[in-house]
C-alpha cells in the first residue's frame, strides 16, 4: 500500500511538473540567438544583425545551393528552405567575385584584399588562401575539369592556381592594363583575357604561354566570352563600338554585331551557341544570329538600362534585369515578351536561372545603391510568380540604437528607406519600419523607449511606435536632408538637424513644430540634447559646434577647434563635458560650461563617424572610416581598447544602457555587438 501511495504521489506531482518544464525549456530555446547570426564572429563580438550588402550570386551546378558574395563574406543558403547554411569569412574587404567549381565541390571568391579564397562546399572547411595578387581581383572562373582557376586582377596579370593544392601554376602578364574578363575555352586548354589595354590575349593553359593578341579594339574591353563549340570568341567594350566575333584559330575577325544604340552592358551565348544576347544602356535586349550576324530580335519594354541577361538551360528563355527595377523574361525564339518580375524596390537588377530552368533568381546589386532593398528572391518560371524571398542583407547601415531598457536595437541603412528593430537577446527581427521614400540618417529612442524617430534625405523627420511599428507623425517643414534626431530627457521634444542650415524642436505628441534655430551657415551634421534639457548641440560642415539656450533658442556660445566638419557631437551623461568626432581624424572633448578644450583623442586613421559616451560617463567610443573602433578613458585621454571586426567603414556606435556592451553600425551592412565585459 505505501508503494502504491507513493507511486501515486509521484504520478501527481509529474501531472504538475511536466507542463512546467516543458514550458522552461520552451522558453529557453526561443530564447536563444538565431544560429546564423553567430557564426564566425570577430572576436570580442556576440551576435551579427543583418547579413551585408548582396555583390554577387551564383548557383551550384546541381542548382541545390545559392552562394552570396556580400560585404562581410559568403553566404550559404539552401535553395529549397531558402535558410542559411553555412558563412565563409576569412577575407578582410569586401568579397565581390564568388564561382563554384564544376563538379560542384568547392567554392572560389576573389576580393577587394587582392585574395582568392577556396572552401570545400560540403563541410564549409576553408582549404586555400592564393595569395600573389597585388591589387583586387576582377574576376574569378573554374576551368571546365574543375582542377585548374583562373583569377584575372587588377595589377593587370592572371594567375593560374592548381585547385587541389593551392599552388600557383603560372603567372600570365604582358596586359598593360586591368584585366577586365576571362574565358576558359570548352576544353579546358585555352584562356582568354580581354583587358583595359585594350586588347584580348589568348593563352595556353598548360604552359602558361601566349598564343596570340587581338589589338583591332580602340577601347577598354570589359567582356570575352567562348562560345560552347570553342570555335570562336566574343568581345564587347565599354564604349558603343561592334561587337566583335573572332577565329580562335586563325586570330581572324570573323564579323561584327550591329544595332545596339548604346554600351553593351553583358553578353551571353545562348546554350546551343547559336545566338547571342547582350544588355545595352539604351534599354533593350539585342539578340543576334552568331552564324550570319544578323540581328534576330531587339527586346523591347525596359525602361532604363539593361545591366544583366540570362539564357535558360534550354535556351528557350532570357532573363533580363534593368535599372528599372525590374526582371523580364522573354521567348529568345520568337522574341515575345513572357512576364515582368517586379517585387524588388532596389535599382539594379540581375538574375540567373537555375540549372533545372524552372526557377530564376533575382537581386540588386549593392554598387548601385539609391534605395536597393537588398533582397534575394527567387521565382517560377513558367507563371512569374514569387516562390520565396531570402532577407537580411541591407546595404550600409548609418544609425543604431539601443532602446532605454537594452531589450530593443534599431539600425537604419544609410541607402535604404527601412528601420528594423531588433531583438536584442534572441536577434530576431521584431519590426520593418516603412514609410520614407529616400536614404535614411539618424534613428534615435525616445527616453521612455516608446517612440523611434527617424531622419531621411526625403527632407522629413519621422515619428514611430515601437511596439506596433506603426508610424505616429511626420514632421515635414525642412527644406533640406534631416541628418540628425534626438530627443529631450522626459520625451517630450524632438530635435532635428538639416541640410537646410537649421535646428528645429518639435512637440513628440502632437508632431508640432515649436521653434528654429538659425545661425548655421552650412549644413549640420549632428544634434544633440544636454541631459537635463536646457541646451542642444549642434555640429556640421563649418567645423564649428553651436550651443544653443532650448527655451529661448540664443546662440550660448560656439566651439572652434576642428580642422574638418563635425560628424558627432554627444554630452557625457552629467552633462559636463561634450564630445565631437570629425573628418579631422580627432575626438575632442569640451568643458560645456566654460567652453574650452580639455582634451584632443588620436589614433584613428581616418574619419572619426561617430561618438558616444558610456553611461557612467567613463568611457568614450568612438567610430571611423578606418574600420574600427576606439575606447577611450574619459579622464586621462588614454586609448583603453581597439575593436576591429567590421569589413567597412564604422558609421555609428551606441552604448547599451547597462554599459556592458556596444552596438556598431557599418558600411558593411551589419550591426555587430560587442560585450565589453571580456578582456
Amino acid at each position: 500500500m505505501k508503494i502504491q501511495a507513493l507511486y501515486l504521489k509521484l504520478s501527481r506531482l509529474l501531472v504538475v511538473l511536466f507542463p512546467l518544464l516543458f514550458i522552461f525549456l520552451h522558453f529557453v530555446g526561443c530564447t536563444r540567438p538565431l544560429p546564423h547570426t553567430t557564426w564566425n564572429l570577430p572576436e570580442g563580438v556576440k551576435a551579427r544583425f543583418n547579413k551585408g550588402s548582396i555583390i554577387e550570386v551564383a548557383y551550384s551546378p546541381d542548382g541545390t545551393l545559392l552562394a552570396v558574395a556580400s560585404t562581410i563574406g559568403i553566404w550559404l543558403y539552401d535553395i529549397q528552405t531558402g535558410e542559411e547554411r553555412n558563412l565563409f569569412t576569412g577575407h578582410t574587404e569586401y568579397v565581390i567575385r564568388v564561382a563554384f567549381s564544376p563538379d560542384g565541390k568547392t567554392l572560389a571568391s576573389g576580393s577587394w584584399d587582392n585574395t582568392v579564397h577556396l572552401w570545400d562546399v560540403h563541410t564549409g572547411n576553408h582549404r586555400h588562401a592564393l595569395i600573389g595578387h597585388t591589387e583586387r581581383n576582377i574576376s574569378v572562373l573554374f576551368s571546365p575539369d574543375s582542377q585548374t582557376l583562373a583569377s584575372g586582377s587588377a595589377d593587370r596579370t592572371i594567375r593560374l592556381w592548381d585547385v587541389k593544392s593551392g599552388r600557383s601554376l603560372h603567372i600570365l602578364t604582358g596586359h598593360m592594363g586591368h584585366v577586365n574578363s576571362i574565358s576558359f575555352s570548352p576544353d579546358g586548354q585555352t584562356l582568354a583575357s580581354g583587358s583595359g589595354d585594350e586588347t584580348i590575349r589568348l593563352w595556353d593553359v598548360k604552359s602558361g604561354h601566349l598564343l596570340h593578341t587581338f589589338t583591332e579594339h580602340t577601347e577598354t574591353i570589359i567582356s570575352v566570352l567562348f562560345s560552347p563549340d570553342g570555335e570562336t570568341i566574343v568581345s564587347a567594350t565599354s564604349k558603343h563600338t561592334p561587337i566583335r566575333l573572332w577565329d580562335v584559330k586563325s586570330g581572324h575577325l570573323l564579323r561584327t554585331l550591329t544595332g545596339h544604340t548604346a554600351d553593351v552592358r553583358n553578353l551571353l551565348f545562348s546554350p546551343d551557341g547559336k545566338m547571342l544576347a547582350c544588355g545595352s544602356r539604351d534599354a533593350k535586349v539585342h539578340l543576334w544570329d552568331v552564324r550570319t550576324g544578323n540581328l534576330l530580335h531587339t527586346l523591347i519594354g525596359h525602361t532604363g538600362s539593361v545591366i544583366s541577361v540570362s539564357f535558360s538551360p534550354d535556351g528557350e528563355t532570357i532573363a533580363s534585369g534593368s535599372f528599372d527595377q525590374t526582371i523580364r523574361l522573354w521567348n529568345s525564339r520568337s522574341g515575345d515578351f513572357l512576364h515582368t518580375l517586379a517585387e524588388h524596390t532596389g535599382s539594379a537588377g540581375r538574375a540567373l536561372f537555375r540549372p533545372d530552368g524552372k526557377t530564376i533568381v533575382s537581386w540588386h546589386t549593392w554598387s548601385l545603391a539609391g534605395g536597393s532593398d537588398e533582397t534575394i528572391r527567387l521565382w517560377d518560371v513558367k507563371s512569374g510568380h514569387l516562390l520565396r524571398t531570402i532577407t537580411g542583407h541591407i546595404y550600409h547601415v548609418s544609425s543604431v540604437a539601443f532602446s532605454p531598457d537594452g531589450k530593443t536595437l534599431a539600425d537604419s541603412g544609410s541607402y535604404h528607406r527601412t528601420i528594423n528593430l531588433w531583438d536584442v537577446r534572441t536577434s530576431k527581427l521584431l519590426h520593418t519600419l516603412t514609410g520614407h521614400t529616400l536614404s535614411l540618417s539618424k534613428v534615435a529612442f525616445s527616453p521612455d523607449g516608446k517612440t523611434l524617430a527617424s531622419g531621411s534625405w526625403d527632407e522629413t523627420a519621422r515619428l514611430w511606435n515601437v511596439h506596433t511599428g506603426k508610424l505616429l507623425h511626420t514632421l515635414t517643414e525642412h527644406t533640406g536632408y534631416v541628418s540628425s534626431v534626438a530627443f529631450s530627457l522626459d520625451g517630450k521634444t524632438l530635435a532635428t538637424g538639416s541640410f537646410d542650415q537649421t535646428v528645429r524642436l518639435w512637440d513628440v505628441h502632437t508632431g508640432n513644430l515649436l521653434q528654429t534655430l538659425t545661425g548655421h551657415t552650412d549644413y549640420i551634421s549632428s544634434v544633440a540634447f544636454s541631459p537635463d534639457g536646457q541646451m542642444i548641440a549642434s555640429g556640421g560642415k563649418e567645423k564649428t559646434i553651436n550651443l544653443w539656450d532650448v527655451h529661448t533658442g540664443n546662440l550660448l556660445q560656439t566651439l572652434t577647434g576642428h580642422t574638418n566638419y563635425i560628424s558627432s557631437v554627444a554630452f557625457s551623461p552629467d552633462g559636463q563635458i561634450l564630445a565631437s568626432g570629425s573628418r579631422d581624424r580627432t575626438i575632442r572633448l569640451w568643458d560645456v560650461k566654460r567652453g574650452h578644450l580639455l582634451q584632443t583623442l588620436t589614433g584613428h586613421t581616418h574619419y572619426v563617424s561617430g561618438v558616444a559616451f558610456s553611461p557612467d560617463g567613463q568611457m568614450i567610443a568612438s567610430g571611423s572610416h578606418d574600420k574600427t573602433i576606439r575606447l577611450y578613458d574619459v579622464r586621462t585621454g588614454n586609448l583603453l581598447r581597439t575593436l576591429t571586426g567590421h569589413m567597412g567603414d564604422v558609421a555609428s556606435v551606441a552604448f547599451r544602457p547597462n554599459g556592458k556592451m556596444l552596438a556598431s553600425g557599418s558600411w558593411d551592412g551589419t550591426v555587430l555587438l560587442w560585450d565589453l565585459t571580456q578582456e
